[in-house]
């Protein structure tokens, strides 16, 4: 079992030897050079609360990974937010949500994506088709370019992913 001295040690030294590559890497990959430092801090802290920590065999690999995975999240999470905004702007005055229920909706857009996330492609256009434009699985079926019960297992696949990771 290692020890807080241990944990300590291999901490400052994934850290020291590791955070001034991985901000230079991060800045050739993010649009805003600024944020690099703050990717970096968030992929150590990721790795920190993770318990990989002596599991790393290839530590630049790995905080290239985790930190891909946190920029990825986070274009992600930004074209949602800007496709939301967008839609937003479209509403009459009188229909525009409050600032307060807008960042509960904009959460809960979020939170559907990551849901969605783990589906094929085509398994979860055809429940966004289903469920945001009322399309019948028939339209659904024409569009995709597949059979009626595909989209019926496909309709089945999604409402199961979302069922089992809200019951948990």
């Amino acid at each position: 079992m290692a020890t807080a001295d241990t944990i300590s040690q291999e901490i400052e030294s994934l850290y020291s030897n590791h955070h001034g590559w991985l901000c230079g890497w991060l800045r050739k990959k993010l649009e805003a050079h600024c944020d690099a430092v703050d990717f970096a801090h968030d992929t150590f802290l990721r790795i920190l609360t993770s318990r990989d920590l002596f599991c790393i065999r290839e530590p630049r690999a790995y905080l290239a990974t985790v930190a891909g995975g946190l920029v990825a999240h986070h274009y992600r999470r930004r074209a949602i937010e800007t496709a939301y905004l967008d839609a937003l702007t479209s509403l009459p005055e009188p229909e525009t949500p409050s600032p307060e229920y807008s960042a509960i909706l904009l959460e809960t857009l979020i939170e559907i994506d990551q849901l969605l996330d783990n589906l094929p492609l085509k398994a979860r256009r055809a429940f966004l088709l289903a469920q945001l434009e009322g399309l019948t699985y028939a339209e659904i079926a024409q569009q995709l370019g597949v059979s009626v019960s595909m989209i019926k297992q496909y309709m089945l696949r999604a409402t199961q992913q979302c069922y089992f990771s809200l019951s948990f």
